[in-house]
């Protein structure tokens, strides 16, 4: 077949069938004549139109396809089933809020109504065929999310539990002493974690043993809001709730001291709890 390339570059015919594109080499041949600018029409077997695109996931580079691919038509039962049309654009997936998890896409059309049915992007480590027509687009979605956001918290706590509220909130339950390390030292952990998954993060416990209650007292410095303990608990592990609803958990410093962060979540939680005078507890 590598021959009868070389002779196709020289015939230059305006298009060249290529029948059973089937093996690795196949696709790697097909896409070296059609970037070479010979007109190919490959004949691809799969159960459905958008798992022939999927055959060629991996056998060459994402950003390759739509030169390669730019017309889908599936056949079934000899008639025309379905034809797409491929695009690459930057922009942000569907599903996801933040701007700058802007990336490189791939929307697989329909080539009647013009209407994008799937996207093929990089999520992590892994190629991702996402379908987003209106029918069924939240549910895909949110799978994929709460597969991604448990393999990064399972890294915390290997029994941890996630469930997604929203396209841009998911709650987090994890084991009551591994709550610190999640948040991280003024909240830069989960911050980290937040932009990353492009997701808002509440986390809870696993299970909610409110323990001892412990008086407590608010006051800031610079930019933090420091919570101070008047029984000695330094090294221990103190819930906050606000209103019996839990907010957070830390380890109590040396000096028998929670510090956090006036610009994070937690923070701007405390401090309207504090301005409309809600009930703020500490559980040890």
């Amino acid at each position: 077949m590598e021959k009868t390339a070389d002779i196709l570059l020289l015939v230059r015919p305006d298009y060249t069938v290529y029948d059973e594109v089937r093996k690795t080499k196949d696709f790697e041949l097909f896409a070296d004549m059609r970037m070479a600018g010979v007109g190919m029409v490959g004949v691809v077997h799969s159960s459905d139109a958008i798992d022939s695109i999927q055959r060629f996931i991996g056998r060459i580079e994402m950003g390759m396809i739509t030169s390669v691919l730019d017309t889908i038509i599936f056949l079934k039962g000899g008639s025309v089933q379905k034809v797409y049309e491929l695009e690459m654009l930057v922009r942000v997936p569907t599903g996801m809020t933040e701007a700058d998890l802007s990336r490189p896409l791939i929307e697989v059309r329909d080539f009647e109504t013009g209407a994008c049915e799937y996207e093929i992007y990089t999520y992590g480590e892994e190629n991702v065929v996402l379908p987003v027509s209106d029918t069924n687009k939240e549910q895909p979605v949110r799978k994929l999310a709460k597969e991604r956001i448990l393999q990064e918290i399972r890294k915390f706590d290997p029994g941890a539990e996630a469930e997604v509220v929203s396209d841009n909130k998911v709650i987090v339950r994890v084991d009551n002493e591994m709550i610190p390390h999640m948040i991280g030292k003024e909240g830069k952990t989960v911050m980290e974690l937040e932009k990353r998954l492009g997701i808002s993060i509440d986390i809870e416990p696993l299970v909610k043993s409110l323990g001892k209650l412990v008086s407590h007292t608010l006051s800031e410095s610079g930019a933090y809001i420091n919570i101070g303990f008047d029984t000695k608990i330094s090294g221990k592990s103190v819930s906050v709730y606000i209103d019996d609803e839990f907010l957070f958990s830390a380890t109590v410093g040396s000096k028998d001291v929670v510090k956090v962060s006036k610009d994070s979540d937690i923070g701007s939680s405390l401090m309207r709890a504090a301005v409309s005078h809600k009930k703020i507890k500490c559980y040890a």
